[in-house]
């Protein structure tokens, strides 16, 4: 009895099922209660779950066939298709061209963007007009520029900034832009300038995380970012500054002890090099501390 009432719920469920698929149009393999699927439409008004469109543009690739868009209008329009030119066509003239409109019409000078500081701007009942600023095409039209454009690139990432002050990575691609003003300066005063102004950046990012006594009881981390120690270890020899090298040296190798890196041959280099500078000895740390 007990097997016979499980295959005739099965069989009632099955029914059910098939009513409600009857009532709706299978078109192109996708069922919907309002006929043939329209990309970006046709889900949100069939779900009723589904809330409004969040103000916040959704930053991330999107397949560009997927969009079904022809002409883009919209400045995540212009950045997805441009995202396409990049990734996809490898086409950095026409992703250049289209992440530019993107920043043009979403633009803090000509009030086609905003800035969204606080929660209260956020909360559903905010009026977010104009739309928030984005930040994307902002990085990736400054990665498209900085080797032949570095102060243009500057400019985008200190925009990124003040769309996201905490959005880490971004100072270290600031400090990277003017390495590369460096490497091209005239002089031996401009190229010190840069470089100090890419030590500066570089300590900018560092101070984004933060390394506490708590923060080193819990993890057993004595430094962060193994990459921005590494970069200023290099300047730092660049500019004959062997103490500065040393410590940045040492930071490296404690950030790097508990997460490796990307390329592990720096770890045994650095060993290497801090050998030579204090004779075999480690530099004396003292803990670190940020400007408030």
């Amino acid at each position: 009895m007990r097997i016979s009432n499980k295959i005739a719920g099965l069989a009632a469920l099955l029914a059910l099922a098939s009513a409600a698929l009857a009532q709706k149009t299978l078109t192109g393999g996708v069922t919907t209660g309002n006929g043939p699927y329209v990309p970006g439409v046709t889900y949100q008004s069939d779900n009723p779950n589904y809330l409004n469109r969040n103000p916040f543009y959704f930053e991330g690739r999107v397949d560009w066939n997927l969009l079904k868009i022809t002409t883009p209008t919209t400045p995540w329009e212009f950045t997805q298709r441009g995202i396409h030119y990049q990734d996809d066509l490898l086409d950095n003239t026409d992703a250049i061209a289209d992440y530019q409109t993107a920043i043009s019409t979403n633009q803090l000078s000509n009030g086609t963007c905003q800035l969204i500081t606080t929660a209260a701007q956020a909360a559903p009942s905010a009026t977010l007009t104009p739309a928030p600023c984005m930040f994307t095409p902002r990085l990736r039209l400054a990665h498209l520029l900085v080797d032949t454009q570095p102060d243009v690139a500057i400019g985008l990432y200190q925009q990124v900034l003040q769309i996201d002050a905490l959005r880490l990575g971004v100072w270290a691609y600031i400090a990277e832009a003017y390495e590369i003003k460096a490497a091209a300066a005239g002089d031996a005063t401009s190229k010190s300038s840069y470089l100090q102004s890419a030590i500066a950046a570089y300590k900018s990012e560092l101070a984004l995380s933060p390394v506490t006594a708590t923060y080193t009881a819990l993890t057993s981390d004595k430094a962060n970012n193994s990459h921005v120690h590494w970069a200023l270890a290099e300047i730092y020899a660049e500019i004959a500054d062997p103490a500065n090298e040393a410590k940045e040296l040492q930071s490296y190798l404690d950030a790097s002890q508990w997460h490796s890196d990307t390329y592990a041959w720096h770890i045994q280099l650095a060993k290497t090099r801090l050998a030579k500078l204090t004779g075999g000895h480690e530099v004396t740390r003292r803990p670190v501390e940020f400007a408030k």
